[in-house]
């Protein structure tokens, strides 16, 4: 398992490749209280690393302080100890503002006006001229899977919430940033809906933008990220890739079809055949002799994958802890 870097300051002083994202003992208190003399640790000595082309899931449970740590990063509010990096700037730097996109968990667009209206009125805040405006707003409609004529014609208060989405993922791009912030993408999307926006931060990644994004469900970010974190009651309590996290298990859980049955017992442990004929098992050997050997048997494999916890397993017990 990978840790969180224990010393702040050699982070802090990267020069090879440096990361976009770089938190050093992050601390966020708040004062509550009728006399404000009651506080709230909403974060603790938060240290990470995010580099550029990564998609990296921030993940925890309900008030565990993803959205806080985000507010952190963009500069919405300010830390009560330690500092950071953004694209190499301190944190909270307005310079930074125009190369980052930003797409909060719950919104507030203006809804009288329609989707195009809208992102119109985002280009003009960053100043992008009437010219790139005309190509970059149908691309970003088209990307987001936007009707067109929704796009134009109907206000954003008969949106749906998956139109809503879409369009505040438009807004979130408008800039062409190099960084992008997803709080909660997916939150209330159906199936379909999830599975568009997957696609599209897939698409991000593949043009070489740094995602950054908190989520509660964990089999998408299980398909998206390169490298997760989990925060719990404030702390942060592991990061690092799915392979470091979750292990690299020489073992496959594997589904086929055909071949011979004998033969397959000499490969196969705990071997199991369905009512259809399909069998399943683990496989523990090198996996392409297997393969050729089953080729040769005229069969065929359905599923196979390592048999290693789930990223929803391992968040449960890391949570529990």
């Amino acid at each position: 398992m990978k840790s969180v870097a224990s010393s702040p300051d050699s982070q802090l002083n990267t020069t090879d490749h440096p990361p976009v994202v770089l938190t050093s003992e992050l601390r966020k208190v708040y004062r509550t209280g009728f006399w404000m003399n009651q506080k709230v640790v909403s974060l603790k000595n938060c240290s990470l690393k995010v580099y550029k082309g990564e998609t990296f899931g921030l993940l925890g449970p309900n008030g565990a302080g993803k959205t806080t740590l985000l507010k952190l990063l963009l500069g919405v509010i300010r830390p009560t100890a330690g500092r950071g990096l953004l694209l190499g700037r301190p944190l909270g730097d307005r310079t930074v503002k125009e190369r980052i996109g930003y797409l909060p968990e719950n919104a507030y667009l203006y809804d009288y006006l329609t989707g195009w209206e809208f992102l119109q009125l985002a280009a003009g805040l960053f100043q992008i001229p009437q010219s790139v405006q005309r190509q970059r707003i149908p691309d970003l409609v088209e990307l987001v899977g936007l009707s067109p004529v929704d796009a134009r014609k109907k206000q954003m208060r008969r949106y749906s919430k998956g139109m809503l989405q879409r369009v505040g993922m438009a807004q979130a791009l408008i800039n062409d940033p190099e960084l992008v912030f997803l709080d909660e993408p997916m939150s209330g999307l159906d199936p379909v809906g999830r599975y568009q926006m997957r696609e599209i931060i897939l698409s991000l990644k593949t043009a070489g933008k740094t995602i950054f994004f908190n989520s509660h469900i964990l089999s998408e970010v299980e398909k998206i990220c390169d490298r997760v974190a989990i925060l719990s009651q404030g702390q942060l309590i592991c990061s690092g890739s799915l392979n470091e996290l979750l292990g690299t298990s020489p073992t496959y859980r594997v589904k086929g079809q055909g071949g011979d049955s004998e033969v397959l017992k000499k490969w196969i442990l705990s071997l199991e055949f369905e009512p259809d004929g399909s069998w399943q098992g683990e496989l523990q050997e090198d996996y392409y002799d297997f393969l050729a050997s089953l080729r040769l048997m005229g069969g065929q494999i359905i599923a196979m994958n390592l048999s290693r916890p789930s990223l929803e397993e391992f968040f449960m017990q890391q949570v529990k802890k």
